[in-house]
């Protein structure tokens, strides 16, 4: 799926709740400083791991079905309000994403999107929200489903993001899987050996540009273009050669004719999985390697674990901070990095950023890969 037009919505609103705070600017800050909220977690089960990335704000082991409303309601209200806009504007529409959240540890006996149609409720908004959810892309894809709506006249401003929470069922599945990490998540390094589960949650508000203008809205970031594919590859594994992530990049800077070579920063998906980043990383080595110098290859994972259907809206976030702030944060646990991976990486502190335009990358079990591309705004 691709999307264009020639007037791209803008990025005029963001917040984030994640393990390492809430702050917009405040988590960037600790994000550049090498923090890292990567603990042990107590669990009842014979696990992986016990280490993963928590919101201590919001106690782990309460009802994870009540932890992500709690995150979807604080983190969608602070994003109406960064945007300066009233929850119930009738030109809103709210687009939410997630994977299994808190499904798989629940019985209750309600429609899969109540938590969100709850939070939107409970902020003001009056209508129910659109719900995507395509794994791990998930919060990406609800940009592309923003970047529809507005190109195509239906919508004048979407507020969109993606909420997922830490829970035993998850634990449990990703242990038996074999994709934990005992040690910590280190991503593109050659001693990589599986992710660490996060939770959080992240919106963005994205409009017309003409909208933005009228209303006198600060513009942190122009969203040029979305694409996404499918590997078809199998249910939980990458294709290896990382074709049709390949392709979702290129389609996605096709249509603002934005180069290879324009891209300044890039936020990968970075599990620290084996399989993962060695398909990401012939990916990127395959679109940049002839780029001179190419663009700084930078990930959140390491500092706030694999949030799931909330990463890819994280991650946006990270995308838009790092053009905003022209710096970019280092790979934690990054000392030696994958020899076939041929782009400069984001390691030992942060790195400059000058570039104007950046992508952010999810790869979600299924096959489901989601590209942004962003520019700097004004703001």
């Amino acid at each position: 799926m691709v999307t264009t037009a020639p007037d791209p919505p803008v990025i005029t609103g963001m917040a984030w709740t994640t393990p390492l705070g809430d702050d917009l600017d405040g988590v960037w800050r600790r994000l550049c400083a090498g923090e890292s909220a990567i603990a042990p977690v107590p669990t009842s089960h014979r696990l992986r791991t016990t280490l993963a990335a928590v919101v201590p704000s919001v106690p782990y082991g309460d009802d994870p079905g009540d932890r992500q409303h709690a995150l979807a309601e604080r983190t969608l209200r602070a994003a109406f309000e960064h945007a300066g806009l009233a929850p119930d504007d009738p030109r809103v529409s709210v687009v939410v994403g997630t994977s299994y959240a808190a499904h798989l540890d629940t019985l209750r006996d309600e429609p899969l999107d109540a938590w969100a149609v709850r939070a939107a409720r409970r902020v003001g908004h009056p209508h129910p929200p659109v719900c995507a959810v395509t794994a791990c892309s998930a919060g990406s894809d609800t940009l592309v489903i923003a970047d529809a709506l507005i190109r195509a006249g239906r919508s004048r401003i979407c507020v969109v993001g993606g909420v997922d929470v830490v829970t035993e069922a998850k634990r449990l599945a990703h242990s038996a899987l074999g994709t934990m990490s005992r040690t910590g998540l280190r991503a593109f390094d050659t001693s990589h050996d599986g992710m660490v589960l996060g939770e959080g949650a992240a919106f963005l508000v994205v409009e017309t540009a003409a909208g933005a203008a009228a209303r006198g809205a600060a513009v942190h970031a122009r969203l040029l273009g979305t694409a996404s594919s499918n590997d078809a590859a199998g249910l939980t594994m990458p294709d290896p050669t990382g074709e049709s992530v390949t392709t979702a990049v290129r389609n996605c800077l096709r249509p603002s004719r934005t180069a290879p070579r324009d891209i300044g920063v890039v936020c990968a998906h970075g599990t620290g999985t084996p399989l993962n980043d060695e398909a990401e990383a012939a990916v990127l080595t395959r679109l940049f390697d002839d780029a001179d110098p190419g663009p700084t290859v930078f990930g959140t994972k390491g500092a706030l674990g694999h949030s799931l259907g909330a990463t890819g809206a994280i991650e946006a976030v990270a995308t838009v901070q790092a053009l905003r702030h022209r710096v970019t944060p280092p790979l934690p646990g990054l000392r030696s990095p994958l020899s076939g991976l041929r782009v400069p990486l984001s390691t030992g502190g942060t790195v400059g950023a000058d570039g104007t335009a950046g992508i952010s990358l999810t790869l979600g079990f299924g096959g489901f890969n989601t590209c942004l591309l962003f520019e700097r705004g004004a703001a």
